[in-house]
Protein backbone atom coordinates (compact mmCIF):
# COMPACT_ATOMS: atom_id res chain seq x y z
CA UNK A 1 0.00 0.00 0.00
CA UNK A 2 1.27 3.73 -0.54
CA UNK A 3 0.94 6.26 1.65
CA UNK A 4 -1.82 8.69 1.58
CA UNK A 5 -0.64 12.60 0.71
CA UNK A 6 -1.77 14.62 3.09
CA UNK A 7 -4.14 17.31 1.72
CA UNK A 8 -3.15 20.77 3.27
CA UNK A 9 -5.60 24.01 2.03
CA UNK A 10 -4.00 27.36 2.60
CA UNK A 11 -7.66 30.05 2.93
CA UNK A 12 -5.88 33.29 3.36
CA UNK A 13 -7.18 36.31 3.93
CA UNK A 14 -7.57 39.41 5.92
CA UNK A 15 -10.06 38.55 8.14
CA UNK A 16 -11.03 42.34 9.81
CA UNK A 17 -12.91 41.03 11.31
CA UNK A 18 -13.61 36.86 10.66
CA UNK A 19 -17.33 37.28 9.97
CA UNK A 20 -19.83 34.11 9.89
CA UNK A 21 -19.59 33.70 5.74
CA UNK A 22 -15.79 32.99 6.53
CA UNK A 23 -16.13 30.26 9.52
CA UNK A 24 -18.78 28.75 6.96
CA UNK A 25 -16.10 28.50 4.32
CA UNK A 26 -13.77 27.28 6.84
CA UNK A 27 -15.72 24.56 8.05
CA UNK A 28 -16.76 23.50 4.35
CA UNK A 29 -12.75 23.32 3.63
CA UNK A 30 -11.94 21.41 6.52
CA UNK A 31 -13.89 18.30 5.75
CA UNK A 32 -12.61 18.50 2.01
CA UNK A 33 -8.78 18.30 3.48
CA UNK A 34 -7.08 16.85 6.04
CA UNK A 35 -5.84 20.42 6.84
CA UNK A 36 -6.71 23.73 6.24
CA UNK A 37 -4.45 26.71 7.56
CA UNK A 38 -6.53 29.90 8.01
CA UNK A 39 -4.03 32.54 6.89
CA UNK A 40 -3.99 35.96 8.32
CA UNK A 41 -2.50 38.30 5.81
CA UNK A 42 -0.52 41.22 6.05
CA UNK A 43 -1.53 43.30 3.50
CA UNK A 44 -0.16 46.47 3.09
CA UNK A 45 -2.72 48.16 1.04
CA UNK A 46 -5.59 47.91 3.61
CA UNK A 47 -5.30 49.73 6.73
CA UNK A 48 -6.87 47.07 8.74
CA UNK A 49 -9.05 47.83 12.23
CA UNK A 50 -7.44 45.16 14.33
CA UNK A 51 -3.32 44.27 14.17
CA UNK A 52 -2.98 40.92 12.66
CA UNK A 53 -2.36 39.32 16.56
CA UNK A 54 -5.78 40.39 17.47
CA UNK A 55 -7.61 39.17 14.26
CA UNK A 56 -5.61 35.58 14.73
CA UNK A 57 -6.53 35.52 18.35
CA UNK A 58 -10.43 36.12 16.87
CA UNK A 59 -9.82 33.35 14.41
CA UNK A 60 -8.51 30.64 16.52
CA UNK A 61 -11.60 31.59 19.14
CA UNK A 62 -13.93 31.27 16.37
CA UNK A 63 -12.60 28.02 15.04
CA UNK A 64 -11.59 26.08 18.08
CA UNK A 65 -14.04 23.47 17.16
CA UNK A 66 -12.84 22.94 14.18
CA UNK A 67 -10.08 20.43 14.64
CA UNK A 68 -8.39 20.31 11.56
CA UNK A 69 -7.93 24.49 11.04
CA UNK A 70 -5.29 26.40 12.08
CA UNK A 71 -4.35 30.04 12.09
CA UNK A 72 -1.03 31.21 10.92
CA UNK A 73 -0.30 34.51 9.21
CA UNK A 74 2.43 35.38 6.01
CA UNK A 75 3.44 38.71 4.21
CA UNK A 76 4.73 38.40 1.11
CA UNK A 77 3.52 35.95 -1.91
CA UNK A 78 0.96 33.45 -1.31
CA UNK A 79 2.65 31.22 -3.32
CA UNK A 80 5.88 31.56 -1.62
CA UNK A 81 4.10 30.78 1.47
CA UNK A 82 2.03 27.94 0.62
CA UNK A 83 5.42 25.96 -0.46
CA UNK A 84 7.13 26.59 2.49
CA UNK A 85 3.83 25.63 4.38
CA UNK A 86 3.09 22.29 1.82
CA UNK A 87 -0.10 23.76 0.78
CA UNK A 88 -1.68 21.85 -2.50
CA UNK A 89 -4.71 24.10 -2.86
CA UNK A 90 -5.54 27.83 -1.85
CA UNK A 91 -9.40 28.14 -1.12
CA UNK A 92 -11.22 31.00 -2.28
CA UNK A 93 -14.21 32.09 -1.29
CA UNK A 94 -17.05 33.29 -4.02
CA UNK A 95 -19.91 35.61 -2.82
CA UNK A 96 -21.37 36.58 -6.37
CA UNK A 97 -20.35 37.27 -9.58
CA UNK A 98 -18.89 40.04 -9.31
CA UNK A 99 -15.99 38.63 -6.99
CA UNK A 100 -15.17 35.93 -9.68
CA UNK A 101 -13.37 37.89 -11.88
CA UNK A 102 -11.09 39.46 -9.71
CA UNK A 103 -10.60 35.91 -8.16
CA UNK A 104 -9.72 33.96 -10.94
CA UNK A 105 -7.41 36.50 -12.10
CA UNK A 106 -5.47 36.23 -9.08
CA UNK A 107 -6.04 32.08 -9.15
CA UNK A 108 -4.26 32.47 -12.95
CA UNK A 109 -0.97 34.61 -11.51
CA UNK A 110 -0.76 32.10 -9.04
CA UNK A 111 -1.36 29.29 -11.27
CA UNK A 112 1.73 30.79 -13.29
CA UNK A 113 4.35 31.36 -10.38
CA UNK A 114 3.34 27.48 -9.13
CA UNK A 115 1.26 24.96 -11.64
CA UNK A 116 1.17 22.85 -8.95
CA UNK A 117 -1.00 25.18 -6.74
CA UNK A 118 -4.61 24.53 -7.34
CA UNK A 119 -7.26 27.16 -6.28
CA UNK A 120 -10.84 25.94 -5.26
CA UNK A 121 -13.59 28.48 -5.24
CA UNK A 122 -16.22 28.48 -2.45
CA UNK A 123 -19.40 29.50 -2.04
CA UNK A 124 -20.71 29.93 1.43
CA UNK A 125 -24.13 29.35 2.73
CA UNK A 126 -26.63 31.89 0.29
CA UNK A 127 -27.09 33.60 4.08
CA UNK A 128 -23.84 34.97 3.84
CA UNK A 129 -23.25 35.32 0.07
CA UNK A 130 -23.54 39.71 0.38
CA UNK A 131 -21.11 39.57 3.21
CA UNK A 132 -17.99 40.87 3.94
CA UNK A 133 -16.04 41.97 7.27
CA UNK A 134 -16.27 45.91 4.84
CA UNK A 135 -19.84 45.84 5.61
CA UNK A 136 -19.48 44.26 9.00
CA UNK A 137 -17.17 47.37 10.15
CA UNK A 138 -19.45 49.56 8.38
CA UNK A 139 -22.51 48.46 10.21
CA UNK A 140 -20.72 48.19 13.52
CA UNK A 141 -19.36 51.66 13.48
CA UNK A 142 -23.11 53.67 12.90
CA UNK A 143 -24.91 51.32 15.64
CA UNK A 144 -26.64 48.95 13.14
CA UNK A 145 -26.93 45.03 14.44
CA UNK A 146 -24.36 42.59 13.60
CA UNK A 147 -25.46 39.52 15.61
CA UNK A 148 -26.37 37.53 12.61
CA UNK A 149 -22.89 38.48 10.62
CA UNK A 150 -20.70 37.18 13.36
CA UNK A 151 -19.81 35.33 16.49
CA UNK A 152 -20.81 37.19 19.36
CA UNK A 153 -17.46 37.38 20.28
CA UNK A 154 -16.17 39.41 17.73
CA UNK A 155 -19.03 41.16 17.67
CA UNK A 156 -17.54 42.14 21.20
CA UNK A 157 -14.18 42.61 20.34
CA UNK A 158 -15.62 44.68 17.29
CA UNK A 159 -17.54 47.31 19.57
CA UNK A 160 -14.35 47.25 21.88
CA UNK A 161 -12.33 48.02 19.38
CA UNK A 162 -14.53 50.59 17.99
CA UNK A 163 -15.41 52.36 21.33
CA UNK A 164 -11.72 52.52 22.43
CA UNK A 165 -10.47 54.47 18.58
CA UNK A 166 -13.61 56.94 19.97
CA UNK A 167 -11.84 57.50 22.87
CA UNK A 168 -8.37 57.48 21.51
CA UNK A 169 -9.12 59.30 18.36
Amino acid sequence: MSEKKSRTALYPGTFDPITNGHIDIIKRASALFDTVIVGVAHNRQKQPLFSVSERMEMIRHCIEDIDNAVVDQFGGLLVDYAVEKNVNAVIRGLRAVSDFEYEMQMALVNRKLNDSLVTVFMMPHENYSYLNSSIVRELAIYGGKIDFFVPKYVKHKLLEKLQSNESTG
